[in-house]
């Protein structure tokens, strides 16, 4: 399989991969345009524009608008993240330019229009109450402003209810103005898809587009810190944060290899010592997360009020023992499950088109999975001990807990007992 990749006058850029024996495709448009883009006053507008792009254009109603897709079989959607909006199709490989037609037209030629704009503001409303009765939604949000308090990168997508409820057409507007330039889109497709007549599509659809500055993300920076909130919930939730390296360090392979190892899977030494052997919890896991220039490792539980203290105290110890007797058997099976997952992954259209924007976004290249594999490969066992002792002792750390907490134990106890 060949990636390709080009790039227009304006700076938009154009990445494909043909998989062989598909007869349908995944494409999509990735803006360079998420919650950590924000102004303070913008906190939740991009999620706002993700809404509305599928709320009317000059040339489409909403419903032409997905009759457009639906009516060959295909499928439309969106997504909002903390430093990308996505606009994404799949459809069978007849359908491509129509596909691509329909897309660009939500990002160029948006209606916003006045009672759309209420209708879906009511919409997200409820979205974001939702979320704050989802106990293991809401945790992490509040995870992720202890760990980047004060910055972009830790307010909610979602948005505060005050500042949805106040956004206006200009608003909308403005910050399409400011973020959805050309240098910031990135045209990603896979599966049954012809590179050429992407290229020249793109240039019809995008190539008159002037770029706009590129405007300064300041740098993240982990905070730390502690936020609790108790509710008479049938679980106590748990969930902690310690810094770990950012998507364009080498040591996030290694990073993500250790969340494996930590608690990725059923084998992992979290699962089996918190949930196996004493029974505190039905879901536990670890993941490394990644970001432009920083990262967190999370761990994440659930469990009864009377077991809250003990799991958190036990997360710890389980986290020191790693770092002090990993096995290199441990090390290989996390290796090997990460290879795996992302191999396994990249059978789908969609999985490889994302794969393709977020590697073009973050190196402005696609690196081949041969050269992917060989960085986790280089990846020692010394590395990853050393990354454990981190982990385990000294790495910034933030917690949020939520439901009855009362017996939790205090984000500085839990720092004593790593440093015990």
């Amino acid at each position: 399989m060949t990636v390709q990749l080009d790039q227009l006058a304006n700076g938009f850029r154009i990445v494909s991969e043909p998989m062989p024996g598909l007869q349908s495709a995944s494409i999509g448009i990735w803006v360079s345009a998420g919650g950590r883009h924000e102004r303070v006053e913008q906190n939740g507008i991009a999620h706002f524009l993700e809404h509305m792009a599928f709320k009317g254009t000059t040339t489409r109603s909403a419903l032409q608008i997905a009759e457009a897709i639906e009516d060959v079989g295909g499928y439309i959607n969106a997504y909002t993240s903390r430093e990308v909006t996505a606009y994404y199709a799949r459809v069978l490989e007849a359908d491509v330019p129509l596909a691509l037609d329909v897309i660009a037209d939500i990002l160029l030629n948006p209606l916003f229009d006045a009672t759309e704009i209420e209708v879906e503001r009511g919409v997200i409303l409820q979205e974001i109450g939702q979320a704050n009765d989802t106990p293991d939604d809401v945790i992490f949000d509040w995870l992720q402003e202890e760990s980047y308090r004060d910055q972009p990168l830790g307010r909610t997508i979602l948005g505060p209810s005050e500042r949805v409820s106040a956004f206006s057409r200009d608003d909308l507007a403005g910050f399409v103005g400011e973020h959805y330039g050309p240098g910031q889109m990135i045209l990603a497709a896979a599966g049954a898809v012809d590179h050429d007549a992407l290229v020249r599509a793109a240039q019809t659809l995008f190539g008159h587009l002037a770029p706009v500055a590129e405007p300064v993300t300041a740098a993240a920076r982990f905070t730390g810190g502690e936020y609790r909130k108790s509710k008479a919930l049938e679980q106590a939730h748990f969930a902690l944060a310690l810094e770990s390296p950012g998507y364009r360090d080498d040591a996030i392979y290694t990073a993500q290899i250790y969340a494996s190892a930590l608690g990725g899977g059923m084998s992992s030494r979290l699962f089996q010592e918190v949930r196996e052997r004493r029974g505190l919890c039905y879901t536990i896991f670890a993941q490394a997360g990644a970001y432009a220039d920083t990262g967190t490792t999370t761990i994440y539980a659930g469990t009864s009020a009377a077991q809250i203290a003990d799991l958190a105290g036990i997360t710890i110890d389980e986290m020191k023992r790693t770092a002090e007797n990993m096995t290199d058997a441990e090390i290989a099976r996390a290796r090997a499950q990460m290879k795996a997952g992302m191999l396994m992954g990249l059978e789908s259209p969609s999985t490889r088109a994302e794969r393709l924007a977020r590697l073009v976004q973050i190196w402005d290249r696609v690196p081949s999975l041969e050269e992917t594999v060989e960085r986790i490969d280089a990846v020692s066992s010394a590395d990853l001990r050393r990354f454990a002792e981190t982990m385990a002792a000294t790495a910034p750390a933030a917690m949020a807990l939520y439901g009855p907490i009362d017996a939790a134990p205090s984000l500085a106890r839990l720092q004593e007992r790593r440093a015990a």
